[in-house]
């Protein structure tokens, strides 16, 4: 029953994201749901609460939605025609509300499976391939790749987080350099040692490049 559950829910989770040019596409979703997996595992989590929540948390986000209402009723309105369990739905309901980082002003998971979910989409906003959707996500939102006298912000509201202009090397600041402290697993922060380094590395050879030191 729950393989089928979880086949059904990839293969619309696929079709939706299909087209997405923003870093946000199935195989960043697959790359989470593995993630979490790997971390579930070794944290002794709810497996299949994790990968669903994994499967599923981009469609319930705001980004994609009218408001993260919309995009919550979307996703339980789909786990009630899979006839999953109440107490599997709520629970990876509640994990799909505290993934997003939101500048910083989303609530801390209540779950352990909420924590693993949040750290597997949060790995996957590091290292080489978290770079890498960095700017396709700033090329798709027209925002510049680099500009010295835009610089990046501090506290700031989700609505100042979501719309004022900014640029993809402002976001290493604003957001990407704090995942690996925010990390709520043993197993993520091992994971996000490396995977920060390789931020710190990239963002010193990019501004030394940009200035001409090299």
């Amino acid at each position: 029953m729950k393989g089928n559950v979880k086949l059904q829910t990839e293969k619309w989770v696929m079709g939706l994201f299909k087209n997405d040019s923003t870093g946000h596409d199935w195989y960043h979703t697959d790359r989470v749901r593995k993630n979490a997996i790997h971390i579930g595992e070794k944290e002794g989590a709810n497996l299949f609460v994790c990968e669903m929540a994994a499967l599923l948390h981009d469609v319930a986000d705001e980004k994609f939605n009218e408001s993260e209402e919309e995009g919550l009723q979307k996703v339980e309105e789909w786990l009630l025609q899979q006839d999953v369990l109440e107490i599997e739905r709520l629970q990876i309901l509640s994990a799909i509300q505290t993934v997003s980082f939101k500048g910083g002003n989303n609530r801390k998971p209540a779950t352990l499976e909420g924590k693993i979910v949040q750290d597997a989409d949060r790995l996957d906003a590091i290292g080489a391939i978290g770079i890498a959707r960095c700017f396709m996500y700033a090329g798709a939102y027209g925002d510049a790749m680099y500009h010295p006298d835009l610089l990046p912000r501090g506290e700031m509201t989700q609505e100042q987080y979501r719309n004022e202009q900014s640029t993809a090397i402002n976001h290493f600041y604003e957001k990407l350099l704090k995942l690996k402290l925010l990390m709520n697993t043993e197993t993520a922060r091992k994971l996000a040692e490396v995977r920060h380094s390789y931020l710190e590395n990239f963002l010193e050879e990019f501004l030394d490049e940009w200035n001409g030191l090299k």
